[in-house]
């Protein structure tokens, strides 16, 4: 009996200082950090569309269609198989930049304000539309 009024006692502490402080909030349409209403059915770990991604980050330069443009080399090319380029060259690449090789169109700066999870889910859609299409020589 002893126990239970001390766990008791330790869980109801503990929920008054959350509380207090903040974080103990049930309130379904507490404010987010920003001063927007958080949204309580929003998944923390929703999955990133690697195509939607793409077309923010990358599409300007790599082409809409992975065929390259004036600013940037085709990701269709055979250079980038997964035995050339493997995926860590392209999440370096996405980074840190890459130095101007097997293209002229100067060095790759890096990608600003891109996350890990982002840059992940770039390399999957890049590698399923190159398994898709297949490689341009």
């Amino acid at each position: 009996m002893k126990a239970q009024l001390s766990h008791a006692f330790a869980s109801a502490v503990l929920a008054a200082c959350l509380v207090a402080s903040g974080c103990g909030s049930t309130d379904a349409t507490s404010e987010a950090t920003d001063g927007t209403q958080a949204d309580p059915t929003a998944s923390v770990d929703a999955p990133v569309d690697g195509a939607a991604v793409y077309q923010q980050y990358c599409a300007e330069c790599h082409g809409v269609d992975l065929r390259g443009t004036d600013k940037g080399p085709s990701q269709l090319s055979i250079i980038y198989e997964p035995d050339h380029h493997s995926d860590y060259s392209f999440r370096s690449a996405i980074s840190e930049g890459a130095p101007e090789h097997h293209w002229w169109f100067g060095d790759m700066p890096p990608v600003e304000g891109i996350s890990d999870a982002e840059i992940e889910a770039v390399i999957v859609f890049v590698r399923a539309e190159q398994e898709r299409l297949g490689f341009e020589q």
